[in-house]
Parts: structure tokens; C-alpha cells; sequence
């Protein structure tokens, strides 16, 4: 690999490591102080849903948008919730969601 790609993928593994270490050790200094968890910000709290809701609604989006990806999508997404509903689990939901997206995009093709 060139030197380039070693120095594009150094940065890469720094900064997603950063993005991890630094919120752990401010939380941790923050809950080893004198008011712990009641001097919490409000914003801390909400802060993971808004994560989870957005990495949801990039995932429905199709990347290329067209009637059959929309059927695949929305197909997916009920047997996705079917599954979940029926077994209260989070793997087996998503790789049924995934494989019948799937299957619909393939069928749709042949």
C-alpha cells in the first residue's frame, strides 16, 4: 500500500478512537466529582435516541430511489418489525429484514 493509504487509514483509526476515549474519560471525571450524576446536562440524555433516529432514517432511505427499492424498503422494514415483534430479539430481526429486501431486490431483476 502506498504511503498515502497508511497515513489516509492512520487517521482514520485516530479518530475514531478519539471520538470514543475522549466522551468516556469526560463522563468519567464527571462522575467521579463531587455532584456525580446529578450535574448531568439534560442533552446527554437525549442524545442517544436522536443517534438511533437518525442512523434509522438514513437506513430507510433508499440509494438509489425508485418504485422497486421503495417496495424493497418497506417489505423489509414490516418483516423486519414482524420478527421483532415475534421473537423480542435484535439480531434475528435485522437479517430477516435484510434478507427479504434482498430477496425482493433479486426478484424483481429476474
Amino acid at each position: 500500500m502506498s504511503s498515502a493509504l497508511w497515513l489516509a487509514v492512520v487517521a482514520s483509526a485516530l479518530g475514531t478512537l478519539l471520538l470514543r476515549v475522549i466522551p468516556f474519560l469526560w463522563m468519567q471525571r464527571r462522575l467521579n466529582s463531587a455532584s456525580g450524576i446529578n450535574n448531568m446536562p439534560q442533552w446527554l440524555g437525549i442524545l442517544g435516541p436522536l443517534m438511533i433516529a437518525a442512523v434509522l432514517g438514513v437506513s430507510l432511505m433508499p440509494v438509489n430511489p425508485s418504485a422497486t427499492s421503495w417496495v424493497a424498503t418497506v417489505i423489509g422494514l414490516s418483516v423486519t418489525l414482524l420478527v421483532w415483534w415475534k421473537l423480542r430479539s435484535l439480531g434475528w430481526p435485522v437479517a430477516a429484514g435484510v434478507a427479504v429486501f434482498g430477496l425482493v431486490q433479486i426478484a424483481v431483476y429476474i
